[in-house]
């Protein structure tokens, strides 16, 4: 309470989601939008961008648009995240920065040429050669 101003209203700040509970939430909405080939890679220790990134794939331009429309609504309701996106309009492509979260949202060829998982795969040892 400020002490200053005794009529003064205290709003708390509301509880950030942790980055599970987007993820959580991210994959629920993609399986519920029909995503195909969902992955998610974890990046804590890796990465300073983000706790996890999540890959998947839509049929269609349309359906990726849609996937990715759905779930930036979802994540404003259910965590009041307001996300960033890129590609939305073409639909070959989208990335959804929830913060904590990034997604990729792909066509299946779009996805194939871009091979973003193997960016992410530990190295191979000299000795599996």
């Amino acid at each position: 309470m400020d002490t200053a101003n005794p009529d003064a209203v205290f709003h708390p700040i509301p509880e950030q989601s942790s980055s599970t509970e987007l993820l959580t939430t991210i994959q629920a909405s993609l399986d519920d939008d029909k995503a195909e080939d969902v992955t998610t890679i974890p990046l804590a220790g890796k990465s300073e961008m983000a706790d996890h990134m999540v890959i998947a794939t839509g049929r269609s331009s349309r359906q990726v648009s849609a996937i990715a429309e759905k779930l930036a609504e979802r994540l404003k309701q259910e965590h009041g995240v307001t996300v960033r996106t890129e590609g939305k309009e073409a639909g070959d492509w989208v990335l959804i920065d929830a913060g904590d979260v990034i997604v990729h949202l792909f066509r299946p060829e779009v996805r194939d040429f871009y091979q973003l998982e193997k960016m992410w795969q530990p190295p191979k040892s000299a000795d599996a050669r």
